[in-house]
């Protein structure tokens, strides 16, 4: 009787620790609650910003690659101005336009963080994936900061590491 208690025990924890399927890089982020006409805002500099992403890494050699899961963060610099990101769009390897998370102006509050979250399973951008963000701030006002941070583990051997975007224009 104790075996199978101890069986149906282990049986529930298994299940309860199973994921559900998710579509894979959906927007954590429901973009249409952050849209905003910025046309009656006077004064904003026109930025765009370029970051690398990598959802795959070679390992070993050029036939094996490594899935990656990548959590790109787009972030609000200042504390005091609101910032305006005009778009952000996903590319692969070889500059086709993968997707467009958004393509109208969105804000971002003093401070504010949000986030695009490529997952592991999506390997449409390969090892040479980018984005490009436009984006609008007020004059004086820090410029906004792109990054991303790429991971994978496989048993108990993870790989972790970032990239910051470059200003291009």
């Amino acid at each position: 009787m104790k075996k199978y208690l101890y069986f149906l025990l282990i049986i529930t924890f298994a299940s309860s620790c199973h994921e559900e399927d998710h579509p894979s890089s959906l927007p954590t982020q429901n973009w249409s609650e952050k849209f905003i006409d910025i046309q009656q805002v006077d004064s904003l500099e026109y930025g765009k910003s370029y970051l690398s992403i990598y959802s795959q890494i070679y390992s070993a050699d050029d036939k094996r690659v490594t899935n990656l899961t990548a959590m790109v963060s787009l972030r609000n610099t200042s504390d005091t101005d609101t910032i305006y990101l005009l778009s952000a769009s996903y590319y692969d390897t070889y500059g086709a336009l993968i997707r467009t998370y958004f393509d109208q102006p969105v804000f971002l509050s003093p401070m504010e963080t949000t986030e695009i979250i490529i997952d592991l399973t999506d390997v449409s951008g390969g090892t040479g994936s980018n984005f490009l963000f436009e984006w609008k701030i007020p004059l004086g006002c820090p410029e906004p900061l792109f990054e991303g941070i790429m991971n994978s583990t496989k048993g108990q051997q993870g790989l972790s590491f970032s990239a910051q975007a470059k200003r291009i224009k």
